[in-house]
């Protein structure tokens, strides 16, 4: 069966502290997953319902409205320019997409996949499910001779935080090139960067690529930024050539978005104040949490951009999920995203503010 090649859900392993942080006479405070909790912008409701007498099926590639607006958002709030409209594909969320991508690429036993050393499981599961090999690596200098087909990186982390700078990127990007490999940058907390001086850049931008998509690949997601985790609403582009081989195979297996998510899709690539609105309660929600938990006696790493807090008490990350229980908090213990997790939790942005609220007075109390 296929599922016994693959790892155990994470989160499955989670019943016995979540039972515990329930007990809590306040009741739970759930940081563990990276859900938004936020009421979806009217605006983009509106368009959804606008939409919703859709009795055809959707197009897989994207309407003509949903590619132009992603090509204009990415200019205007990324930089990213140069991006054609057939190279715009609408993916079922980008889990689906960088889950399938290795299969949708066809690749196999004979294959390479890179993924960051502490990454979102996914990447792992991805390369698991086509029957490659995969190498955790953070340096292309720990692969040696070998080269893979396809290598992951993510920035801002999940789920550490961490940005990547430009060199790094571009290092990445030339050393791919030189050997023919394909990069795929998930960039689903790209627009979540809270040092000013450093913000996060697309590996579609120009300083990092220099305007040349060859072999490269960006994904984005409107699940953080627009609070559309239950619309599964994202998008991949970059390499035209990349971007339409998976069209093809995407037409085939009937892996479409369907039309009315398109159009809310349009309304939220189209509104940039609900974006900043989002944003600004998340900046509230992370100022609040990070002073508790420093407070608590934590250190907190990275954690520059995205959704996460990234801590530490330098104790094996089980007794510190376990004692957190007791508070009636629940985070993700760091082994979920790699061995060099193993002493840390992540601490989601993605509760209510009251709830965010009720976290800090149990950590500082």
């Amino acid at each position: 069966m296929l599922s016994a090649s693959l790892p155990v859900f994470p989160w499955d392993t989670l019943a016995d502290v979540t039972a515990t942080a329930r007990a809590h006479p306040d009741g739970i405070v759930d940081l563990s997953v990276g859900t938004p909790v936020d009421e979806v912008a009217p605006v983009i409701r509106d368009a959804l319902a606008a939409a919703s007498s859709a009795p055809g099926y959707p197009a897989t590639a994207g309407t003509p409205a949903l590619r132009a607006s992603a090509v204009a958002a990415l200019q205007r709030r990324y930089g990213v320019t140069g991006v054609a409209e057939n190279a715009v594909l609408p993916v079922i969320g980008t889990k689906e997409a960088i889950a399938w991508l290795p299969t949708l690429l066809n690749l196999g036993a004979d294959d390479l996949v890179v993924v960051p050393e502490l990454a979102y499981p996914t990447y792992d599961v991805g390369a698991r499910l086509a029957g490659a090999e995969v190498v955790a690596a953070d340096s292309v200098t720990q692969l040696g001779p070998r080269t893979p087909r396809l290598v992951f990186v993510n920035s801002p982390s999940n789920p550490t935080g961490k940005v990547l700078g430009v060199e790094h990127l571009r290092k990445v990007v030339q050393w791919a090139r030189s050997r023919g490999a394909l990069v795929a940058s998930d960039e689903c907390y790209l627009g979540l960067g809270w040092d000013p001086v450093a913000p996060p850049v697309s590996i579609l931008h120009p300083s990092v690529c220099d305007g040349d998509h060859t072999g490269l690949l960006a994904i984005h997601s409107l699940s953080k930024t627009s609070s559309l985790a239950g619309y599964r609403a994202g998008l991949v582009t970059g390499d035209p050539a990349v971007v339409a081989e998976l069209l093809a195979v995407r037409k085939h297996a009937g892996m479409m978005v369907p039309t009315p998510i398109q159009a809310a899709m349009v309304a939220a690539l189209d509104d940039d104040a609900h974006e900043a609105v989002q944003k600004q309660r998340y900046a509230r929600r992370r100022e609040v949490l990070l002073a508790a938990v420093l407070a608590a006696g934590f250190r907190v790493d990275h954690s520059e951009a995205g959704l996460y807090l990234w801590a530490t008490r330098d104790e094996p990350c089980r007794d510190t999920l376990a004692s957190l229980a007791e508070l009636g908090i629940l985070v993700a213990p760091g082994e979920f995203y790699g061995a060099g997790g193993r002493l840390y939790v992540r601490m989601a942005l993605t509760a209510t503010d009251e709830r965010i609220d009720a976290a800090a007075r149990r950590l500082t109390s």
